[in-house]
C-alpha cells in the first residue's frame, strides 16, 4: 500500500458520494481553494457545491435579529465563491463525455500527498462505441499561490477522429445555501457584481467586486491545447455576460494522446493594490515555465514539508494514510499572511461560511508551532492585525478596557448571531493567548512577542480584569459559555477560568521577560501599560476561582453543572443526534450533557492546575455525560486518556477522530473538511501517545505505543532544532536531525540530545 496516495476505485456516482468527493479531493494551498467537481458536471437534478475560494476574501450580509438588543451582531462576513474556472466539456466525434451516460469501464480518484495533486482517471465508452482513457490532474501551487491548474489528457483507444474541448470561465456565481442546516448559510445572496470582462492575448480576465465589503477579485484563465502530430487546432473565444467560453477542436489518431492545460490565477484587493494587473503578472509567471516544472517545484516543496513534519505509523496502513491525509489538509488550509487564518472547513467548502474560530489556536496551530513555525507566526500576525477590532468588540460588549476577540469572524468583527453559544464564549481570549505562549515556548522568539504577541497577551489579560471580579478572596468570571455549547451562560466555567489564569500569568511573565531584554518600553508606552496593572494581573491569577466539588472529587464544569439532571444519552434514539438539531437550546441547557470536551480539554491544556487524581475522576465523570456531537471532542478525550494510562480508551477515541472525513462519520463532510479535528488528530499522537508537553522549563515526552501498532515516528522543531521521535515496542529513539543540541525530558529524566538517545520502554 502506498501511504502517500489516498485513492478510491470505481467512483461512486450517487449524489451524496459526488458531494463528499468534492470535499475529500479538493485542491488548496492556504490562499486559494477549489472544490473537486467533475469538470463536465453531474446528472440533471443533482445538487452540487461548486466553488472556488480565496482565504479571507468576504462580503457582508445582513443578519437580522428578532429582538434588536444592544450590541447584538446584525451583519456578518461570509467567504465567497468567487468564480467557476473548473468547467471543461469534452466532445468525442460529437458525443459529449459524461460519467452518467455511455459506459464507465474503469475509474478512480486519487490524492497524491507527495507530489501535491489530485487525479481522476476514467476509461469510457461513448454510446456510439468510441473508447477513450481520460486523465485529469489538478494542482494548486504551493510556490505560486494564485495558481490553479487542470491538465486534461485524452487518449483515443479504438478510433481516430475529432475531439472538441469547451472550456468555460464563469464569474457569475453564488454561494451554496441550505436553510435546514445551521452549519452553512441559510439564504442565497448575490454578493458579487461584474466590473469587467476581457480577453487579451488568449487570456480571459474577469474582474468582480463585492456588493458591500468593497473588495475586488480578478480571475484569469488561459487554455493551452497540445495537438497531436500534424493535427491542426481550431480555436475561438466567445464572451457572453460575465463569462468567457473557449472552444478548441483538433484531430486525434488511435493510440494518440491530446492534452489541454487550463491555467487559472486568482488575485484580490486585500493583498494587491491592482488585482487586475497582478493577475496578468501571475499568469505571465505561470506560463513562463512548463507545467512539468511546476509539478517538480510542487514535489520539492512537499519534500521539505514532510521532512519537517512527517508522522508515520507502522502496523496500520489505513490509519497511516488517514493521518497523513489530515496533515496534508492542514497545510492546504492554513493562511500564509496577516489577512487570513484557518477556517473551520479550511478552503474545502462553505460550512460555517469560512469563519475563523478558536479551532485555529487550540487544535490546528499546535501542528504548525511544532513543525512549521513560520506559518504559526503568520497565524499570530492575523490575530494581531484584528487586535483593534477586538478592542472595539470589547467596547460593544460593555468592557471599558482590554480586547475581546470575536467568537467567529473573518475581518475582525463578530459574526455570531446566537450570542449564548457564540459571543459569550470568552474563552476565545484564553485560547489565543495560549497559542501565542506555545509559539514562544517552542521557538524562543522574543522578537515576535515584542512586536505582536505581548500586546495580544496584555490586552486579553486586561479584558479578564474587566469581565471578572474579586469576591470573598477569589476572582470570579460570571455569565460566560465554555467550549461545551450545550451548557451556556454560566458562572465560573472551569475551562474559561483556567485559561484566564494562564493568560494572566503570562501577561506578568512577558512583562518581566521583555523588561529584562530591554524590549518592553515600546509596547508598554503604546498601550499605556502600568506596573500597577501587572500587580492586579498577578493577584487575579493567584486568586482565580477554579470550581472543585469535594463530594465527587472533580472539577465541575461550572457553578451550576452538578445541580442539573443527567441527560439519558444511552436512552436517546440514534436519529436524535446531534442533539442541537433536535432539541431546543434551553432544553439542553437544563441538563448535564456535554456536546464536547470542556473541563476535560482544560485538563489537557492546563494540566498543572490540578493533581492527577482530580483529572482522573473528572475524566471518568465527563465520559458519561458527553455526546461528542462536535468533531473537536474525541481527540481530546484520547489525549487525556493517554495521560491517565488508559491505552485502550486512548486508542478507541483516536481511531474515531482520525478517519472522520475519509469515512464521513458525521455525515456532513460534503460541506467541508473538519480541520480542527485533523489538528486534534495530530495532537492525539504527539501530545497523547507521545506525551509531548511544552513548558517554560523545557520540552517533555512520555511516549507510549498503542498495542495495535508496531511503531510510530514524528518530527518536531524545537528552538530551531529538528528532532525525530521514533517509538517502538522495546524502546524510544530521539534523534537530533538538525540544529543545536537541546535538553529534553523523558519520563521525568533530563537528557542532552546531541545526536541520538535510546530509552528502553
Amino acid at each position: 500500500m502506498n501511504k502517500w496516495v489516498y485513492q478510491i476505485e470505481d467512483i461512486g456516482l450517487d449524489n451524496e458520494q459526488c458531494l463528499l468527493n468534492e470535499t475529500v479531493f479538493h485542491n488548496a494551498n492556504g490562499y486559494i481553494g477549489v472544490r473537486s467537481d467533475f469538470e463536465e458536471g453531474y446528472a440533471q437534478g443533482y445538487d452540487t457545491i461548486r466553488g472556488s475560494y480565496i482565504n479571507g476574501f468576504y462580503d457582508i450580509a445582513k443578519m437580522s435579529q428578532a429582538e434588536k438588543l444592544c450590541g447584538l451582531a446584525e451583519e456578518k462576513q461570509t467567504m465567497l465563491n468567487v468564480a467557476d474556472p473548473q468547467t471543461i466539456f469534452l466532445k468525442i466525434e460529437g458525443e459529449t463525455f459524461c460519467m452518467f451516460e455511455g459506459t464507465v469501464e474503469k475509474s478512480s480518484r486519487s490524492l497524491d500527498m507527495q507530489n501535491g495533486f489530485t487525479q481522476r482517471q476514467v476509461v469510457w465508452r461513448s454510446p456510439g462505441g468510441h473508447r477513450v482513457e481520460i486523465t485529469i490532474r489538478r494542482m494548486t501551487s504551493f510556490l505560486l499561490l494564485p495558481l490553479f491548474t487542470i491538465s486534461y489528457e485524452v487518449k483515443a483507444l479504438n478510433f481516430s477522429g475529432t475531439l472538441e474541448f469547451i472550456s468555460v470561465h464563469n464569474g457569475d456565481v453564488k454561494n451554496y445555501c441550505n436553510p435546514n442546516d445551521p452549519r452553512v448559510a441559510g439564504e442565497s445572496f448575490q454578493h458579487l457584481r461584474p466590473v469587467s470582462a476581457e480577453v487579451k492575448d488568449g487570456v480571459s480576465y474577469l474582474v468582480t467586486e463585492t456588493v458591500t465589503s468593497g473588495l475586488t477579485v480578478c480571475t484569469a484563465v488561459k487554455d493551452v491545447l497540445s495537438c497531436g502530430i500534424g493535427a491542426v487546432c481550431r480555436e475561438n473565444s466567445v464572451q457572453e455576460g460575465h463569462s468567457v467560453t473557449r472552444k478548441m477542436e483538433t484531430d486525434i489518431r488511435e493510440g494518440e494522446t491530446v492534452r489541454l492545460v487550463k491555467y487559472t490565477v486568482f488575485t484580490d484587493s486585500l493583498r494587491y493594490k491592482d488585482c487586475r494587473k497582478e493577475a496578468e503578472n501571475a499568469m505571465n509567471r505561470a506560463l513562463s515555465v512548463s507545467l512539468e516544472k511546476w509539478y517538480r517545484q510542487q514535489r520539492e516543496y512537499l519534500d521539505e514539508f514532510w521532512a519537517q513534519s512527517a508522522l508515520d505509523i507502522e502496523g496500520d496502513d489505513d490509519l497511516a494514510v488517514a493521518v497523513r491525509y489530515n496533515l496534508y489538509q492542514l497545510l492546504q488550509s492554513a493562511g500564509r499572511d496577516e489577512h487570513s487564518n484557518i477556517a473551520a472547513k479550511g478552503l474545502s467548502g462553505e460550512g460555517y461560511e469560512g469563519h475563523y474560530f478558536w479551532d485555529t489556536e487550540m487544535y490546528m496551530q499546535p501542528f504548525f508551532t511544532l513543525t512549521n513555525p513560520r506559518i504559526s507566526a503568520s497565524l499570530i500576525a492575523y490575530r494581531y492585525s484584528i487586535l483593534d477590532a477586538a478592542r472595539e468588540n470589547a467596547r460593544i460588549m460593555g468592557h471599558r478596557k482590554g480586547a475581546l476577540y470575536p467568537w467567529r469572524t473573518i475581518s475582525g468583527s463578530e459574526c455570531s448571531g446566537f450570542f449564548p453559544a457564540g459571543s459569550a464564549q470568552y474563552h476565545i481570549n484564553g485560547d489565543i493567548a495560549y497559542a501565542v505562549v506555545a509559539y514562544y515556548l517552542a521557538t524562543g522568539d522574543l522578537d515576535l512577542m515584542a512586536e505582536k504577541g505581548a500586546e495580544i497577551i496584555f490586552e486579553t489579560a486586561r479584558l479578564w480584569m474587566d469581565a471578572g471580579n474579586f469576591h470573598r478572596g477569589k476572582f470570579h468570571i460570571n455569565d460566560v459559555t465554555g467550549p461545551d455549547e450545550y451548557t451556556c451562560l454560566v458562572n465560573n466555567n472551569y475551562y474559561t477560568n483556567a485559561g484566564a489564569q494562564y493568560n494572566l500569568h503570562w501577561a506578568v511573565r512577558f512583562y518581566e521577560l521583555l523588561g529584562e531584554a530591554g524590549k518592553l518600553a515600546p509596547v508598554a508606552e503604546k498601550i499605556g501599560l502600568k506596573p500597577e496593572e501587572i500587580r492586579e494581573f498577578k493577584k487575579a491569577e493567584e486568586q482565580m476561582y477554579l470550581p472543585y466539588d469535594e463530594e465527587t472529587g472533580i472539577n465541575p464544569q461550572d457553578d451550576s453543572f452538578l445541580q442539573k439532571e443527567v441527560w439519558d444519552i444511552k436512552g436517546t434514539p440514534a436519529d436524535k443526534f446531534p442533539l442541537l438539531l433536535h432539541y431546543h437550546p434551553l432544553c439542553l441547557y437544563r441538563y448535564q450533557v456535554c456536546k464536547q470536551a470542556d473541563t476535560v480539554l482544560a485538563h489537557f491544556i492546563y494540566e498543572d492546575a490540578q493533581d492527577l487524581e482530580t483529572i482522573r475522576k473528572s475524566f471518568a465523570y465527563y465520559e458519561n455525560v458527553t455526546t461528542h456531537d462536535s468533531s473537536l471532542s474525541t481527540c481530546i478525550f484520547s489525549i487525556v486518556a493517554s495521560r491517565l494510562g488508559l491505552k485502550d480508551k486512548a486508542y478507541d477515541y483516536f481511531g474515531d477522530s482520525a478517519k472522520l472525513d475519509l469515512f464521513n462519520l458525521h455525515h456532513n463532510t460534503k460541506d467541508g473538511i473538519h480541520t480542527a479535528n485533523m489538528g486534534g488528530n495530530y495532537m492525539a499522537v504527539v501530545y497523547g501517545f507521545g506525551g509531548l508537553r511544552l513548558k517554560e522549563t523545557g520540552i517533555c515526552f512520555a511516549p507510549v505505543l498503542p498495542d495495535k501498532w508496531e511503531s510510530y515516528t514524528f518530527k518536531i522543531s524545537y528552538r530551531g532544532s529538528h528532532i525525530q521521535v521514533c517509538v517502538g515496542r522495546d524502546k524510544s529513539v530521539f534523534t537530533l536531525e538538525k540544529g543545536e543540541p537541546r535538553e529534553i525530558t523523558v519520563f521525568g529524566t533530563k537528557y542532552l540530545l546531541k545526536d541520538t538517545i535510546e530509552i528502553e520502554r
